[in-house]
């Protein structure tokens, strides 16, 4: 079976990729002949534990092809994914341009019953319209289905989330279309994964709800961590203690900085919006995404109460990745408050495993970029350890007093046992604690 991937962004790579490792003949085209170059000299763009070999396996065993042809590659496919970027508008709302582009293009390449699913995350009544769109450029005689077929990639560990999902969710209105999703999916039923089958609002509306549900669930144990501060209780005992409750699971009870990534700030902000688009106001949405915002700047407030001040202070920061095992840093919280610290006078000197480049994109020469661990924090008033990197687990705290202005530690993600910490001798600051 023939399956076209439009689109080589993280969801389409990771998709059309692990599609291949299935068996299935799979081609990943994009406009971009950039990018299409440096996947066809073995070059991903962007960092993900794993992909670049099966990449390399897949193009090995001439399962996996990367093409700018969209048209042909439509053309010659039994089944066409969208996986093209839903920017967020300035109102919150979901730019759909690049969906109907790509819906446009598959209506004038159509040339036989195909199946159109869309990987990427759009607001409900989405799958509608691409319909309308296919049916303009083809014209109503054309056969065709629309899916709506969302992932539940987490970045850092996709390639697995693909292989060994919690389900699959298809939205489909005919069993033609059902029974040809099953069979590019067929692998997974040897492990018994679950199959969701649904109308396409449905499905598409279940990526929405599970990633502001899980966004809200963030926001919440943080609002819990603030008040534990103030009234001399430990977060960590009370999220362990939440989490062993069934109806609760301890998932996503992890206080920190707050949740970003390109998934989380956008689809609530969407789903906030698609609500007052259909007369209905989504306040625990709104509240999350207003919580969220003002705990960028509690954890800077954090910075600045360790540093006795920012203003002429150098501040040393680890991590800038949004989380661990990628370099996105797309609303990323270390961002955000690295951003705070520097328009309150403060140097910043940071490192991160692998997103250095990508956060030279959004800081410019704004701030030093570290060599390591330890140049990010020589001459620091403060370190703050603002992403979970493993190789922050196990810092050596004697150089560190060596090479630090004052011992003195912001961690953000609570990677570090406040005991510990005073056994070492360093001022610590964590959250909720």
């Amino acid at each position: 079976m023939k399956v076209t991937m439009i689109g080589t962004g993280y969801v389409g790579l990771v998709t059309g990729t692990c599609f291949a490792d299935f068996g299935l003949d799979v081609t990943c085209a994009d406009i971009n002949a950039d990018k299409i170059a440096m996947l066809e000299g073995g070059e991903v763009p962007f960092y993900e534990p794993g992909l670049s070999e099966k990449i390399e396996q897949n193009v090995a065993a001439g399962r996996l092809t990367f093409s700018t042809e969209v048209g042909t590659a439509i053309q010659e496919a039994d089944a066409v994914f969208i996986a093209v970027g839903t920017p967020a508008r300035e109102d919150g709302a979901t730019d759909l341009s690049y969906i109907e582009a790509v819906a446009r293009d598959i209506g004038r390449n159509l040339n036989g019953y195909k199946v159109i699913a869309t990987k990427s995350t759009v607001p409900p009544q989405t799958g509608a319209r691409i319909r309308e769109l296919l049916i303009e450029e083809a014209g109503p005689d054309a056969e065709f289905d629309v899916v709506s077929n969302p992932e539940f990639l987490r970045e850092g560990s996709a390639v697995d989330d693909f292989m060994r999902p919690d389900r699959i969710v298809v939205g489909a209105d005919s069993a033609r279309a059902v029974d040809l999703m099953k069979a590019l999916y067929r692998p997974l039923y040897l492990i018994e994964t679950p199959f969701v089958i649904t109308s396409v609002a449905s499905a598409e509306m279940i990526k929405y709800a599970s990633n502001a549900f899980l966004a809200v669930k963030i926001t919440f144990i943080n609002e819990v961590a603030n008040i534990c501060e103030r009234v001399d209780a430990d977060v960590h005992v009370v999220a362990k203690s939440m989490g062993l409750d069934g109806r609760i699971s301890p998932k996503f009870l992890h206080p920190g900085p707050g949740f970003g990534g390109s998934c989380f700030p956008k689809d609530v902000a969407s789903l906030v919006s698609t609500g007052e688009r259909n007369g209905y106001e989504f306040l625990v949405g709104r509240a999350a995404l207003e919580a969220n915002e003002r705990q960028r700047d509690i954890m800077t407030d954090k910075i600045r109460a360790a540093a006795d001040g920012l203003e002429g202070k150098r501040i040393g920061f680890l991590g800038l990745a949004f989380k661990p095992n990628t370099d996105d840093v797309r609303e990323s919280p270390a961002i955000e408050i690295i951003e705070r610290v520097l328009d309150a006078g403060a140097t910043v000197s940071a490192f991160d495993p692998a997103a250095m480049e990508t956060g030279r994109d959004l800081l410019g020469d704004r701030i030093t970029y570290a060599e390591d661990t330890y140049s990010a924090a020589a001459d620091a008033d403060v370190l703050v350890i603002a992403t979970e990197w493993n190789q922050f687990r196990n810092l050596d705290f004697a150089r560190l007093r060596e090479i630090m202005k004052r011992p003195a530690i912001v961690d953000l993600r609570n990677v570090y046992s406040p005991d510990r910490m005073r056994d070492q001798d360093f001022h610590y600051t964590s959250v909720g604690r």
